[in-house]
């Protein structure tokens, strides 16, 4: 295992320190990137392995979210990937990558966000199936509220991207597995900032929110194969949009 402190001549906290800045609060995780860049380009080599987000996020005083969409930022320019039970790992950077940086962390984004929308065809619809059969009154009446709120906002012209992820969490909840809410709630993280891009994008709000209707009406009618096919739709109609939003 690999630390900071294998390739500094000081002890953890004085080595961080010394090669870090206290973080400002606007686009957190873009500073913390460079930072970790740069760390990497001075002081790391090919395969070591990179500090915990326990470490980075005490030592640059941030959130262990920042550190985590720092990470994936240089994931997607291919200077570091994670591997099973090894943590993040530094690639190779070969003058290729160093090249064209943009070109090829827009193909891997492209194919990690392809990927995730993947999965959340295999995930949802049958989330949406079974809480079709094991909605209570409750559950369905509390995702109702949702929408309504959703609907609201729109009218005025706000932000409804805490009430898309709110509908869907509520839909997995009203499955019956609250394994598969943990499962959800990583997915949606890995997407939030594709999703917030998303959900600017003219007309994609109301298309959400027509899609979490037809959801929910099958849902009210205890119909699990119509909430099954609502959910696929939506999600390809996200996926439509998203795509396309990464390619331009």
């Amino acid at each position: 295992m690999v630390h900071l402190s294998d390739h500094f001549e000081f002890s953890m906290p004085l080595a961080l320190n010394s090669n870090f800045e206290i973080i400002r609060r606007n686009k957190v995780y873009e500073d913390v990137a460079r930072q970790i860049e740069r760390l990497i380009l001075k002081k790391l080599r090919p395969g070591d392995k990179l500090p915990s987000e326990r470490e980075l996020a005490e030592t640059l005083s941030v959130s262990r979210s920042s550190i985590r969409d720092a990470i994936r930022s240089l994931e997607l320019m291919g200077m570091v990937e994670p591997r099973q039970g090894a943590g993040t790992i530094v690639r190779e950077i070969t003058p290729n990558s160093v090249a064209n940086p943009l070109a090829n962390a827009l193909k891997r984004k492209e194919e990690l966000m392809g990927e995730l929308l993947d999965f959340r065809r295999i995930l949802e619809p049958p989330l949406a199936a079974r809480a079709a059969t094991h909605a209570s009154p409750d559950e369905i009446a509390e995702m109702e509220d949702i929408l309504d709120r959703q609907e609201a906002k729109l009218r005025k012209g706000e932000s409804t991207i805490p009430e898309d992820s709110e509908f869907h969490y509520a839909v997995a909840m009203a499955s019956g597995n609250s394994v598969v809410l943990k499962v959800l709630d990583i997915l949606m993280d890995l997407l939030r900032e594709t999703r917030e891009r998303s959900l600017q994008v003219e007309g994609r709000p109301q298309k959400s929110i027509a899609g979490h209707r037809r959801i929910l009406a099958a849902i009210k009618r205890h119909d699990a194969e119509a909430a099954k096919a609502a959910m696929r739709r939506h999600i390809e109609d996200v996926e439509e949009i998203v795509l396309h939003e990464v390619q331009y």
